[in-house]
């Protein structure tokens, strides 16, 4: 008789060993505590007496030995005793965040919204055509070619020549430019919600992706708050917020700079906020205001989005906030820059931006 058998449920049976168990949780606890190697343990400590995460074979101790013989963690500075994550590390949470935004895709099953210019790329379209020199073997259509086959030369003396084979054609997909900008002012831990965690995450994924699946595009990554700087994919698991205003103008003249230095003719701008532009700088001095909506502040990022439109870079804004006036103040954005703009939930940020991201490179095609 066919049939299941089941047998008594046990909390973590199939998940892997205790430490990977135990990694897992402690790679998001670091990406909360911003690289902070003893607060994550302190709070994974905490976790673990409360759910039991440990046993008598496998103890705390224990898991930190395994952190440091398997490179996970180091102390550089045996004079200042301390822990800090190995760059073994810091590609493994970049790995995480990566998967798990994926994992969140999966679930979603957001459309994808392709162009219907076709050439080199990775998805197929439903369209044929005839086998040239150097197409990909992948792409060939088997049922289509055997079918070719048979017409041609029927069952009794079948073969299958070159003239016979056909490929389905992919959406061509370009090179691509990216800078990245992610609000750092004070206004993204407050209200004792966190905004920043969710944004270094889509980060490290971003980059993650850009790395290993489509390395010959670009993604620079920038902060902004009173000013704007670059950093590079190795700090991002370090990034706190400052008690900054949010100086948008900063952000975008820092992107537009590093974008004219890139070959690549197709060119973008992500931009993670939660809230308006609240401070330009005028010579050395910063002018700042924080209540409403500035004229003179707004008027010199309704400039810059609209120098980014005329050098064919659009910007597309994704909004952590849902207040009617910042809605207002981004479609006016979107506008003067002919962009997008996206009004995400914290769960949602990643999604928005992978899907984006893979439509820009399916859709621009110069």
């Amino acid at each position: 008789m066919i049939g299941y058998r089941f047998g008594e449920y046990i909390p973590g049976a199939g998940e892997g060993s205790t430490f990977d168990r135990l990694l897992k949780l402690f790679k998001e606890l670091l990406i909360h505590t911003s690289g902070n190697v003893s607060e994550a343990l302190g709070w994974l400590t905490e976790l673990d007496k409360e759910y039991n995460l440990t046993n008598k074979d496998y103890g705390m101790a224990d898991f930190i030995q395994d952190l440091i013989d398997k490179g996970f963690i180091e102390n550089p500075d045996a004079q200042n005793p301390g822990f800090v994550p190995t760059a073994k590390m810091e590609i493994s949470m970049r790995q995480k965040a990566l998967e798990d935004i994926f994992t969140d895709l999966q679930k979603a099953k957001k459309g994808n919204h392709s162009t219907n210019t076709s050439g080199k790329g990775d998805d197929f379209t439903s369209d044929l055509r005839p086998y040239e020199f150097g197409d990909k073997l992948d792409s060939l259509a088997i049922s289509e070619s055997l079918r070719n086959a048979q017409i041609n030369h029927g069952i009794d003396d079948f073969q299958l020549n070159h003239s016979d084979l056909e490929v389905r054609e992919t959406y061509y997909q370009s090179q691509m430019s990216t800078v990245l900008m992610i609000d750092i002012s004070h206004s993204m831990i407050l209200y004792g919600e966190d905004r920043i965690t969710p944004a270094k995450k889509v980060a490290m994924a971003l980059s993650e992706l850009i790395i290993t699946r489509y390395p010959k595009d670009t993604l620079d990554i920038i902060v902004f708050g009173n000013d704007a700087w670059q950093i590079e994919v190795k700090d991002l698991p370090y990034l706190q917020v400052g008690p900054y205003h949010t100086n948008t103008v900063a952000g975008l003249d820092l992107a537009m700079d590093i974008l004219r230095k890139r070959r690549n003719p197709n060119k973008q701008i992500f931009m993670i906020t939660d809230g308006k532009p609240t401070c330009i700088k005028k010579g050395k001095k910063y002018y700042k205001n924080s209540f409403g909506l500035d004229k003179k502040i707004i008027a010199r990022t309704l400039n810059l989005a609209t120098r980014c439109r005329k050098t064919n870079i659009p910007i597309t804004t994704f909004m952590i906030a849902r207040d009617p006036y910042l809605k207002r103040f981004v479609e006016e954005f979107t506008k003067a820059n002919n962009g997008k703009a996206f009004y995400s939930s914290l769960d949602g940020l990643g999604s928005f931006i992978f899907q984006d991201y893979k439509n820009n490179k399916r859709r621009r095609h110069r």
